[in-house]
């Protein structure tokens, strides 16, 4: 997963405040290579320098093309983005959808994710040079989005799976094995039980639902170290009461 290899295509962008806004939204989630499609006015204006804030780099570094499939030449995924439906525009792909499908090329090619006009979007002969195209499942009420918000939104899906994979990976190498889980209901079994808490002639009744919580927790090595702790320490105060109780018989 390379973000680096992510770029983003706005075609024909008509207000700067939009480019400067999509510029910082672009930093936000790491992704600096912005390509400009015969933009209808200069990226460079104070007012798109205002709006990107610290993102000026982004903005300043940002690639001018004077047609799409230019801008496209180096991409081997490409990804437009449209709310519209129809004969042209089947199999569309909401954003995270397209994330999962994004992340993986990013290691090794170029992916884009191109963003149409302001007010007509991307034309159909544009559409046809993008692989998949996306949509933002909005409301019948307002259906088209400000550019620079789905970008954000667009950015925001992909760094949200990307988190989600990363965490999944490492999920996979730390969970705890089953040998040592069983070894934690076992403790956690006879801890509860010595104190009351478990049933003696039908302990599995209430463990089972313990499984089921802890199973869903997925715990990892630590975490049932911690476990375990929980129970020496529920052992050492029922060892203590005990022999409080037989002090106090023996003083009796």
């Amino acid at each position: 997963m390379n973000t680096d290899n992510i770029c983003i295509v706005l075609v024909e962008p008509q207000g700067p405040l939009n480019i400067g806004s999509a510029c910082r939204a672009m930093l936000n989630f790491g992704v600096t290579d912005l390509r400009l499609v015969n933009p209808q006015v200069d990226h460079l204006i104070h007012e798109a320098r205002q709006m990107a804030v610290k993102a000026t780099s982004v903005l300043e570094a940002a690639k001018v093309y004077s047609s799409l499939s230019d801008a496209l030449a180096d991409c081997s995924l490409s990804i437009g983005t449209t709310r519209r439906f129809g004969r042209y525009r089947e199999d569309l792909l909401h954003p995270d959808e397209a994330a999962r499908m994004i992340l993986p090329i990013t290691q090794e090619a170029k992916v884009a994710l191109v963003f149409g006009r302001e007010d007509k979007g991307l034309h159909t002969s544009e559409l046809d040079l993008c692989q998949r195209c996306v949509t933002i499942p909005t409301s019948d009420k307002l259906p088209s989005m400000n550019l620079a918000q789905s970008v954000s939104l667009c950015l925001y899906e992909i760094n949200k799976v990307k988190g989600e994979l990363r965490s999944n990976e490492h999920g996979r190498k730390q969970l705890a094995s089953n040998e040592i889980l069983e070894q934690m209901y076992s403790h956690m079994q006879g801890s509860l039980t010595r104190v009351g808490f478990l049933n003696p002639q039908n302990p599995e009744h209430i463990m089972r639902a313990f499984r089921r919580i802890l199973g869903r927790a997925a715990l990892n090595e630590r975490e049932v170290r911690i476990m375990r702790g929980l129970f020496s320490q529920i052992d050492l105060l029922d060892e203590q009461m005990q022999e409080l109780r037989s002090a106090e018989s023996i003083d009796g």
